[in-house]
C-alpha cells in the first residue's frame, strides 16, 4: 500500500474505503472486511450517519480514520468532532475535514480556525477539507497561515477538476477524489477504458482506480459487496503506461454527480 506524505509531515494511505450511503448497522462488518483485504484508510462523516458502525469496524485496529464536520454544525465544531469521536470510540481521528465550505453561511472561515485548534488539542491529528474552491481555500489560508493537507473532491475521467488539482498541487494540497469511478454504470462500460481493461486483463473499475493512484491522488471508492472491495484493491498493482493515462484523460466532459460547493 502506497502512502502520501501530508504538508504536516503525517502520511495517508493512497488508496481507501469511501462508507457514504453505507448503513450503520452494515459498518463494521464491510470496515472489517475491507481491513482484511488490506485498506488502512476508512472515509466517514457526520451526515453520513454510520460513524458508530464505522468505530466498531476499527477499534483494536491501526486504521486511518476520517470524518468530516458537516454544515450546520460550523459553528460549533468542538463539540461537533466530541460527538463525532464518541459515536466513533476514538480519542482523536486521522483526518478531521470540512465537509463544504457552505459559502452561504460565511462560517467556514471561522470553523477553519477552531479545526486548527482541534489539531493543537490532538483531537484531529490532521485537518482538511472537502468540497472547497481556490477561493474557499484561500480566505482560510489567509486568515490563519494554515494549509489544509487534503481537499476531498468529486473527481473522475469525466469530472477532472484540473484548476483546482493545479492550485493544490502549487499550496502542497493532496487531491483525495471522492466518487472516484463517477458512481459506476455508464463510465465503466466507456469505450476508451474498456480498451484498456481489455488490454490489461483487467476490470474498468481498476483501471479508473490506477489513473486515479498514477495521477498521485488518495481516492476512496465505496464498495460494500466483498467482490468489488477486492476487485478495486487490486488496482494497486495495476501500472498503467503514458497512452493508457493520456486516452483517460481525454475522456473530460464536466459531467458532475454531485452538487456544486457554490450552491452548498
Amino acid at each position: 500500500m502506497t502512502d502520501l506524505t501530508l504538508n504536516d509531515g503525517r502520511t495517508i494511505p493512497q488508496l481507501g474505503l469511501g462508507t457514504w450511503k453505507l448503513p450503520d448497522a452494515q459498518a463494521p462488518a464491510v470496515v472489517r472486511r475491507a481491513l482484511d483485504t488490506g485498506y488502512r484508510l476508512i472515509d466517514t462523516a457526520a451526515i453520513y450517519r454510520n460513524e458508530r458502525g464505522v468505530g466498531e469496524g476499527v477499534q483494536a485496529t491501526d486504521a486511518f480514520v476520517t470524518t468530516k464536520l458537516w454544515n450546520d454544525r460550523q459553528g460549533d465544531p468542538a463539540a461537533a468532532l466530541d460527538e463525532s469521536l464518541a459515536l466513533l470510540g476514538l480519542d482523536a481521528v486521522d483526518l478531521y475535514l470540512i465537509h463544504w465550505p457552505a459559502p452561504g453561511q460565511g462560517q467556514y472561515v471561522d470553523a477553519w480556525k477552531a479545526l486548527v485548534d482541534l489539531r493543537a488539542a490532538g483531537k484531529a491529528r490532521s485537518i482538511g477539507v472537502s468540497n472547497f474552491l481556490p477561493q474557499h481555500l484561500d480566505a482560510i489560508v489567509d486568515a490563519t497561515g494554515v494549509v489544509p493537507v487534503v481537499n476531498q473532491i468529486e473527481l473522475h475521467p469525466r469530472h477532472q477538476r484540473r484548476d483546482e488539482r493545479a492550485y493544490h498541487e502549487r499550496h502542497g494540497i493532496v487531491t483525495q477524489s471522492w466518487s472516484p469511478l463517477g458512481q459506476g454504470g455508464d463510465l465503466l462500460r466507456d469505450p476508451a477504458i474498456v480498451r484498456v481493461a481489455d488490454r490489461h486483463g483487467r476490470s474498468a473499475a481498476q483501471v479508473v482506480i490506477a489513473w486515479h493512484l498514477a495521477h498521485g491522488f488518495s481516492v476512496i471508492p465505496k464498495a460494500a459487496d466483498p467482490e468489488h472491495m477486492s476487485d478495486n484493491f487490486a488496482a494497486l498493482d495495476l501500472t498503467l503506461d503514458a497512452d493508457d493515462i493520456a486516452a483517460i484523460d481525454a475522456l473530460e466532459t464536466g459531467e458532475r454527480m454531485g452538487e456544486d460547493a457554490l450552491a452548498m
